[in-house]
């Protein structure tokens, strides 16, 4: 499988994730996502983009003092997102691979659209207790069919309305939740092979290199500005996997 071009990229898709990452503080599994799906494979890349997502995820859900705030009330959107994350994983294993790339061109298009036209998502105020299970649930089964937990679940949570720096921190715990058992399910039904586990694992080089020069341009760019041209790309690109899918 592997060669120059291969791993040309990878290393391009890994480099591009961390940089959008460093900039505009999320992104890094929808790029990688996007490009690799787009050029390699739904299952090559729901398997590579597993340890960089896992990685950068622990650090995030572990950087601040709400922790236990986040678990406490969000146990059960963090209990249905696992689950729907196995029973999703069960579908990417025995499905056509055809209609899920699709969905995840679907669902990359309908995550850039919202992004750039949406301001404020209405807060689930006292539907909450039944609503994050559900939103978790859905978000789950979407991540196992795709690698890709953007929709619904990151609109879900900054509609809580909660302080930045807890936010950042909740969106890190339940994607690192969500990363664990997606690397499990994928183990389980052997997706993630050794020679893929290992490239993934290759793959922090080229993303952590990608995150440290975000953050460096981040300081002269506008991020509003680079969070639109971010979007507009990611819409392009879900929209080539959606035809190349039925191609």
């Amino acid at each position: 499988m592997w060669n120059i071009e291969i791993l040309s990229i990878v290393c391009a898709a890994f480099l591009a994730a961390g940089l959008v990452k460093g900039v505009i503080g999320l992104g890094l599994p929808s790029v990688s996502l996007a490009v690799l799906a787009a050029t390699l494979g739904l299952h090559e890349a729901v398997a590579l983009t597993v340890i960089p997502a896992f990685a950068t995820n622990v650090w995030q859900g572990l950087s601040g003092g709400a922790i236990r705030l986040v678990v406490r009330r969000f146990w059960a959107y963090l209990l249905a997102a696992c689950l729907g994350t196995w029973l999703g994983s069960e579908l990417l294993a025995d499905a056509d691979l055809r209609p899920l790339k699709a969905l995840l061109g679907t669902l990359l298009c309908t995550y850039s659209v919202f992004s750039l036209t949406v301001r404020q998502v209405p807060e689930p105020g006292r539907h909450e207790p039944w609503l994050s299970p559900l939103i978790g649930g859905i978000g789950g089964v979407l991540m196992g069919m795709t690698g890709s937990f953007a929709v619904p679940g990151v609109p879900y949570l900054q509609a809580i309305r909660l302080p930045s720096e807890v936010l950042i921190q909740a969106m890190g715990v339940v994607f690192t939740a969500v990363s664990v058992t997606f690397f499990v399910a994928l183990s389980r039904h052997g997706l993630m092979t050794v020679e893929l586990g290992t490239a993934s694992t290759a793959a922090l080089v080229p993303a952590t290199l990608g995150m440290v020069a975000g953050r460096r341009i981040r300081r002269r760019l506008s991020e509003a500005l680079f969070g639109k041209v971010f979007f507009i790309g990611l819409f392009l690109i879900g929209a080539y996997i959606i035809v190349r899918a039925f191609i």
